[in-house]
């Protein structure tokens, strides 16, 4: 008697345990699912390697659960995984309690395609519930590019050009020696950690409709306001490198370049002074990196109407050789607190944004000349020229608008020195919610405006936008007008 009573108590326990996890299947065509997102966008994804993974949410927000009948794309350009299961062929007949919810997971494979220029494409994820589809739509940018990669993560080359047919994404370190040609509008992708290593000459012309850019080949989002292209450290650098006993060579032009949110945007360095590394930058946008903008070291340079901004630590380093600096923008707002987003993967240090060292025992004194450039940041000094004996200096500064210590030397004449409540660009921040960032181009009431000598803007009558320069001249890379 006491042996049966255990069984009916073991059946009704059972019998209650078993009605509460089963849950009623509804056919309802009126019940639908939600998601937390009803579009994936993926930037722009490089053929054959695929892109970065999304998420979204799949709920059934009804009292009942549902039978999900099919999940299904169209193409082959999609990856879908739901829950952990990927095969196509299996996703189907999934029953979603009420309440409970799924993970899909989508990746973008696109295959070669037939044209260079980006192609749009389409899909959509298909949601077959109760005879009612519902839509998850995809978009993508295919991207064919020219890959270079070597075994050993080095690759050298000799005499090579880069066109602007596709874009190259660059893996690894790439040297190169002889003569190397960037053409206008060409675009080269670097890959994490790699570097350029120029032993030769560059010839880098862009135009102001076909800029030249090298930037990190990170084209997706670290969230969905935040590209990761406004990281800084994303590669390593560019890198113009003269050895010990070489030969002068060809001058370097870099024209109508943007080189973008590495660790180093420019470095130059001649090991021997005796031959210095000779280079133009003109209409550059050197821009948000972990360590320096441009330094050049044992160099004879002439930079003109460019950007060099936000790098964590000296926008511009000069030792050695001959510069000549004329309507440049320097500006240092990187990282906090002139941001709302720690994105980078260094901090900034508390050094100024523009370097001159006269005490380099291993170079000659530094000539530099600097007119009608802007020079500033949210350091307390952005220029500093560190020299034992200023009026011994080889160089002149004259109708800039400088954040520094006043020079008391006749060589330091006609600037504009920064006081604490200027109102000098458009926007020093970057505020990611508020879709916000840097625009170092001249505020309506900025000082800079209208110090400039014309003198010193006739070799450069166009600013870096292409607006022409008219009196009275503005300071730095940049002409304000009423239109911007």
């Amino acid at each position: 008697m006491r042996n049966t009573l255990y069984v009916l108590l073991f059946l009704l326990v059972s019998a209650c345990f078993t009605g509460c996890s089963e849950e009623k299947v509804s056919s309802d065509p009126a019940l639908r699912l939600s998601f937390s997102a009803d579009t994936v966008r993926f930037d722009t994804v490089f053929t054959t390697f695929g892109s970065s993974t999304r998420a979204v949410m799949v709920y059934n927000p009804n009292r009942n659960a549902v039978n999900i009948q099919s999940v299904s794309v169209t193409t082959d350009c999609f990856q879908l995984n739901l829950d952990g299961e990927n095969d196509r062929s299996r996703l189907q007949n999934i029953t979603l309690n009420g309440g409970d919810s799924l993970f899909l997971f989508v990746r973008a494979i696109i295959n070669p395609l037939d044209v260079n220029s980006p192609v749009f494409l389409t899909d959509s994820v298909c949601f077959l519930v109760n005879g009612n589809t519902q839509r998850i739509m995809l978009e993508a940018y295919g991207q064919n590019v020219s890959v270079i990669r070597s075994a050993e993560g080095y690759t050298r080359m000799n005499d090579c050009r880069f066109t602007a047919d596709k874009p190259y994404l660059v893996f690894d370190t790439l040297a190169l020696t002889g003569a190397t040609v960037i053409d206008a509008g060409a675009t080269l992708y670097m890959h994490s950690g790699a570097s350029l290593l120029l032993f030769g000459s560059l010839d880098a012309q862009g135009t102001l409709d076909a800029p030249i850019r090298i930037t990190g080949d990170r084209l997706d989002k670290l969230f969905p306001q935040v590209s990761y292209q406004m990281a800084s450290g994303q590669w390593g650098g560019v890198y113009l490198l003269s050895q010990e006993g070489s030969e002068p060579l060809l001058p370097d032009t870099l024209e109508h370049i943007d080189i973008l949110s590495g660790n180093v945007g420019l470095y130059v360095y001649s090991a021997n002074p005796a031959v210095p590394r000779k280079l133009v930058i003109g209409n550059a946008r050197i821009h948000n990196h972990a360590q320096y903008g441009v330094v050049l070291l044992n160099a004879d340079a002439r930079v003109y109407n460019s950007e060099i901004s936000n790098c964590a630590s000296y926008c511009m380093y000069l030792s050695g050789g001959s510069y000549l600096l004329a309507h440049n923008t320097i500006a240092s707002f990187f990282g906090y607190p002139n941001t709302n987003l720690n994105i980078h993967t260094t901090g900034r240090e508390d050094v100024p944004a523009v370097y001159i060292s006269l005490i380099d025992s291993t170079a000659p004194p530094a000539s530099v000349r600097l007119y009608n450039n802007l020079i500033t940041g949210a350091q307390a000094r952005c220029l500093v020229l560190d020299t034992v004996l200023q009026s011994g200096f080889d160089g002149e500064f004259a109708n800039n608008y400088l954040l520094a210590d006043s020079i008391l030397a006749p060589w330091c004449h006609d600037n504009v020195y920064a006081a604490e409540d200027d109102t000098v660009f458009v926007n020093t921040h970057y505020l990611y919610k508020e879709y916000i960032y840097y625009d170092f181009r001249l505020d309506s009431i900025s000082p800079a405006r209208g110090i400039g000598a014309e003198k010193y803007a006739l070799p450069c009558p166009f600013d870096r936008l292409g607006f022409p320069r008219q009196t009275p001249i503005d300071a730095g890379c940049y002409q304000w007008h009423p239109a911007q």
